[in-house]
């Protein structure tokens, strides 16, 4: 997004609104971690445990989001910055773990990864509509949209790879999903440092009297 003066008037996420579906979206991640992370290990699935990590990422991303909420525009860009480099580390994570996995492949348990993937999708559901009204803010707001879009796109991928999975009895499609995951981590990683990176840009511009 470039940087210019409308990018002042969005929306900071300083509202009573904003702040209960965060603390509301922050108790469905958390929670979903558990389940996904437990599921992900009793499949062995790679697909199921990158999606649970990120369910933790968003945990965190979403918590730091409300904590500078009402901050000046440079303290909200520095930690949407942040949150981007945090969820580009992670896409690498995965993907090297996937490398990994490919050395050391198994056919994972596709009745879980589905079953699970459909449960992980209706609690990301909930949290895109939840924060549907808030996708156009600044760095810091659109990062928390960004991760719960990102979220249900990759839990109908894992839906999908248990499909792909029961049918050729391989764990190909699994690994696949991952790297699909992965790669959209990057992706909104890239885009949440651009806008981020423009909000500093417009904090420490002279003619601008910093947001309180």
């Amino acid at each position: 997004m470039s940087c210019c003066e409308n990018d002042a008037l969005q929306f900071d996420g300083d509202s009573i609104a904003f702040r209960r579906a965060l603390w509301a979206v922050i108790a469905i991640n958390a929670t979903m971690f558990v389940v996904e992370m437990a599921a992900g290990v009793l499949a062995d699935s790679q697909a199921l445990k990158a999606d649970a990590l990120d369910f933790a990422g968003d945990t965190a991303t979403y918590t730091l989001s409300l904590a500078v909420v009402g901050m000046p525009l440079i303290r909200r860009a520095q930690a949407a910055l942040l949150k981007g480099l945090s969820l580009g580390a992670m896409g690498l994570g995965v993907l090297g773990f996937t490398a990994y996995r490919v050395v050391v492949l198994g056919t994972p348990a596709a009745e879980v990864m589905g079953a699970v993937g459909i449960l992980a999708l209706a609690a990301n559901l909930s949290s895109v509509l939840l924060l549907l009204k808030y996708r156009n803010g600044d760095a810091n707001v659109r990062s928390v949209w960004l991760c719960s879009r990102n979220d249900a796109v990759g839990n109908i991928a894992v839906i999908v790879a248990s499909v792909a999975v029961w049918l050729t009895a391989s764990g190909w499609p699994d690994l696949i999903v991952a790297i699909v995951i992965a790669g959209l981590f990057l992706k909104s990683a890239f885009s949440i440092v651009a806008q981020a990176l423009g909000e500093m840009r417009l904090a420490a511009s002279p003619d601008r009297v910093t947001s309180a």
